[in-house]
């Protein structure tokens, strides 16, 4: 990871009246969340908005060390767990799109220990009763957590208790590295049978596995290669090393009194080197670098989606079928999803390749635009991207775990009453 200021700067490239944003409504957004570093509930943020590919508004407020006094600035580095899925996503369609893999293609042809699936079908979480799997798991099951993987830390289901039992939970066990996991997890029951239900899940480190062998690269090799440097996403890594290590945001949970808690513990991982490489959740970025990630994936102005600063990763083609609900019968995920934790809302909003899609906003009851794309991380962090109003926002923060507060549904309420056209 190496930081030159210029990438890290996010300066501002319009006035937001040119784009159709108010000057004055911006600042509610500003404003609301300042309140939450005021009474303690975050410890600081940065919010990111752009319109048809500029970047509009930038607001920064708060530390991003609080015991240390030092504020949050656009160099800082932040934990974007899940936010590392789309980036994982995307690796699999550049290698979809040079024939190395189909989407159809069983996991099982790069992964052999998922050739013999088994699937829960009753029992305990000490005695559990399996069937075999009635197809194989796909790619397109693993970009949209169809597969019937999970995570230990659901905890309402045995087989989330079995990958407890193994060591999974919010890690991985001592001395495991990303093959040796993925044959852990494939030896492990279903949920349900591959395609059947949405389950949030390890998933995309399984295809983060993938596409180490379909490439033949380790994956932080090939983000580095393919994605991260042709990008300009400097500061993007799977840990922050000795020269980002300063700028590294410390990390948060809620305390008795609703202030947030340091979590030295936990927060430190991102200072070593991983054995494992998650695909699920292991990058850090900054905001400067992400940003550059979602114009990537926007239309603009003079250029195709899966492009970006003469740069194309994708065919413009192929970001608009990842960004398609891909859920049988164009379903929602209220519909079709297990009710747990998931990093979006279930009501109107479908599942494409690798982000959350919205299909209709009326169910949710919160302003948005179809065909919106989106994700956020454990860590409170989100990002949107709005083809039909040529929006992109992203929201940085320190906060573990993202359903403490109803910081997504609130940026979407304050940013889209800004817009004026």
């Amino acid at each position: 990871m190496s930081h030159t200021d210029p990438v890290s700067e996010l300066t501002i490239e319009v006035d937001p009246a040119e784009v159709g944003l108010d000057k004055e409504r911006l600042k509610r957004i500003d404003a609301h969340f300042a309140a939450y570093v005021a009474d303690g509930r975050l410890p600081g943020w940065l919010l990111t908005v752009s319109r048809h590919g500029r970047l509009a508004h930038v607001a920064r407020c708060g530390s991003r060390d609080l015991e240390a006094g030092l504020p949050v600035t656009d160099d800082t580095v932040w934990r974007i767990y899940s936010m590392t899925k789309p980036i994982t996503s995307v690796a699999a369609m550049i290698l979809y799109e040079e024939g190395k893999l189909a989407l159809t293609d069983p996991v099982s042809a790069f992964i052999p220990a998922f050739s013999d699936a088994r699937v829960f079908d009753g029992g305990s979480d000490l005695r559990q009763v399996t069937v075999p799997a009635a197809e194989p798991v796909r790619i397109w099951h693993l970009l949209t957590h169809t597969a019937g993987l999970t995570y230990g830390f659901h905890r309402v289901h045995p087989v989330d208790a079995a990958y407890r039992a193994a060591g999974f939970e919010w890690g991985t066990p001592p001395g495991v590295d990303l093959a040796r996991a993925c044959d852990l997890w494939a030896g492990l029951p279903l949920l349900f049978q591959p395609g059947t239900e949405w389950n949030y899940s390890v998933a995309t480190d399984v295809l983060g596995r993938v596409v180490e062998v379909a490439s033949g690269q380790r994956l932080d090799e090939f983000f580095a290669e393919r994605i991260l440097r042709p990008l300009g996403m400097t500061d993007t890594a799977f840990w922050a090393d000795p020269t980002a290590a300063e700028r590294l945001a410390a990390l948060y949970q809620p305390g008795k009194d609703g202030k947030a808690t340091r979590m030295d513990a936990f927060g430190q991982a991102a200072l070593k080197e991983p054995r494992v490489l998650g695909g699920g959740g292991g990058l850090v970025s900054t905001a400067a670098d992400y940003h550059r990630f979602t114009q990537m994936l926007l239309p603009r102005d003079g250029s195709p989606a899966g492009e970006y600063d003469g740069v194309t990763l994708l065919s413009p083609r192929t970001v608009g079928y990842m960004a398609r609900n891909h859920l049988p019968g164009g379903v929602d995920l209220e519909t079709f999803g297990r009710p747990l934790f998931a990093e979006a809302p279930f009501r109107g909003i479908g599942f494409g390749l690798g982000f959350a899609v919205v299909i209709d906003p009326v169910p949710g009851k919160v302003v948005c635009s179809p065909g919106e794309i989106s994700w956020g991380g454990a860590a409170s962090t989100a990002f949107w991207v709005d083809p039909e109003a040529g929006l992109t926002v992203s929201f940085f923060t320190q906060l573990l775990p993202s359903s403490t507060y109803p910081i997504r549904p609130q940026l979407r309420q304050l940013v889209y009453q800004a817009l004026t056209s």
